[in-house]
């Protein structure tokens, strides 16, 4: 691959470089965390706007991007900003995204020294909400950007800027927001930064992820609780047909029995792709259990090529204070995270049918949000140039995923845009996002710049492989 001019490509990756080692990138960041922007519950209007009008769209047009908000179609308090810089219309058009609202900040939650508000350094990590999801990761490619300009003058591309602020909440309206605005978001490819890499310390190239589905599993038997003493043996327990029927979803052992969500197998280039990957290796990482999950699959197999479901709440009666009485009410806060050909419309029926043939017809399924599967294939010409320059500047050849084991918005600029999708994440599993303790590499970071650096230089410089 012909990098252009590589003394001015080392330029633009120096710069980069030196602002995270005189303390630019850090001060930013550190000023980025302080905006409060969670988007759950309702959402915060003037937090989220806040941090559209005094941090994005200030720091955009002074590198020359034309910015416009707008309002989210479902009425949520998160707008959208689109932001635009073009260098003419002969040249391609890339597409990046990140979002700018936070997971709650759980304050109470954080070690003793750390807020979700404040950038705290300790042990060789940076501390704070949004360091890792989204903040810091849309931040490094920002400023990525300031260090091309800086050194080449121009991009030598058009570049849009699409940032949300509901994705915290499921992204409602993104997809809506797509369709009625794909002009302005037209573009060759999308080029963005969000979720971990394999490892902390390798590069990491992922084009899509599993798609997820939240829903609730709801069994109301009757208006109240009854006296256990009086009526115990004579009424059914709502929590406890509830536990046979998420027991009838997987086995004991986690394997998924819910037919209509089980692929056939995993496809054999997706198996080559992932089968051999390091999964869960790090140092903050938990031990894997290695009998959970379908079993013959590796450990790379079953994160990135199979489904996962999970109970993530389960309440009956009050767990706070509980009574001698046999409760009226059981609930399940489930997801499943899913791949391709299983589509969300698919899942709710399956799983109705499932429950229906083991006699749970009185449990009611209320699916919340989802997320479509989305992958690419590694052998994609624009992954083959993205893993080049990734290695020409680090010296190593990044981890290449045709999906993330979690889930992004990713079919909105695959599906509904039509965009093939690059993804380069500057986090690493151990983060702690949607956690307390939410944190940073720093060491990780610096990487990260001098990456982006040159795949934005490489962007401008004539070499990609466009449809």
């Amino acid at each position: 691959m012909d990098m252009g001019n590589e003394q001015s490509r080392a330029g633009a990756i120096a710069d980069a470089v030196a602002r995270f080692d005189d303390g630019r990138f850090r001060a930013e960041l550190a000023r980025r965390v302080g905006y409060r922007s969670e988007s759950q519950d309702g959402g915060n209007r003037e937090g989220l706007d806040r941090y559209l009008t005094e941090v994005m769209v200030p720091d955009l047009e002074a590198l020359g991007f034309a910015c416009t908000l707008h309002d989210n179609p479902t009425g949520h308090p998160g707008r959208f900003l689109i932001a635009r810089r073009s260098e003419g219309a002969d040249l391609p058009t890339v597409l990046t995204y990140g979002h700018g609202d936070v997971i709650r900040g759980y304050d109470e939650q954080w070690e003793p020294g750390l807020s979700p508000w404040q950038l705290v350094e300790r042990a060789g990590r940076w501390y704070g909400r949004g360091t890792a999801d989204n903040k810091g990761q849309h931040l490094i490619n920002v400023e990525a950007l300031k260090a091309v300009l800086a050194t080449r003058g121009r991009l030598g591309c058009n570049l849009v800027m699409l940032l949300e602020m509901g994705e915290e909440a499921g992204s409602p309206g993104l997809a809506e927001f797509a369709r009625r605005h794909a002009g302005a978001l037209r573009a060759d490819f999308l080029l963005a930064s969000d979720g971990p890499r394999l490892e902390a310390t390798r590069p990491t190239l992922f084009m899509g992820s599993r798609g997820v589905m939240n829903f609730d599993l709801v069994l109301e038997l009757r208006d109240s609780g009854h006296h256990s003493g009086n009526w115990g043996g004579l009424l059914a327990n709502p929590g406890l047909v509830l536990a046979h029927a998420l027991a009838s979803i997987v086995t004991k052992n986690g394997q998924i029995r819910v037919m209509g969500w089980r692929p056939r197998a995993v496809p054999a280039a997706i198996r080559a792709a992932v089968a051999p990957l390091g999964v869960g290796e790090g140092p903050d990482s938990p031990a894997i259990d290695p009998d959970w999950g379908e079993p013959g699959l590796s450990a790379g197999e079953k994160l990135f090529a199979w489904p996962s479901f999970e109970v993530l709440a389960f309440t009956c009666g009050n767990p706070g204070k509980p009574a001698n009485a046999v409760p009226p009410k059981a609930l399940a806060h489930c997801h499943l995270r899913f791949v391709p050909p299983l589509v969300p419309e698919q899942i709710v029926p399956a799983l109705r049918a499932h429950l229906d043939e083991r006699g749970f017809q009185a449990i009611r399924i209320e699916p919340k949000e989802a997320m479509a599967a989305t992958r690419m294939l590694p052998d994609h010409p624009l992954v083959r140039w993205a893993a080049a320059s990734i290695e020409a500047t680090t010296g190593k050849a990044p981890a290449i995923l045709p999906n993330l084991g979690g889930s992004l918005p990713n079919d909105v600029f695959a599906e509904i845009l039509g965009l093939p999708t690059l993804w380069v994440p500057h986090s690493y599993a151990g983060c702690r996002q949607h956690a307390p303790n939410e944190h940073l590499l720093p060491e990780l970071c610096r990487e990260a710049l001098a990456i982006m650096a040159g795949l934005w230089w490489d962007v401008g410089s004539g070499e990609v492989p466009l449809r």
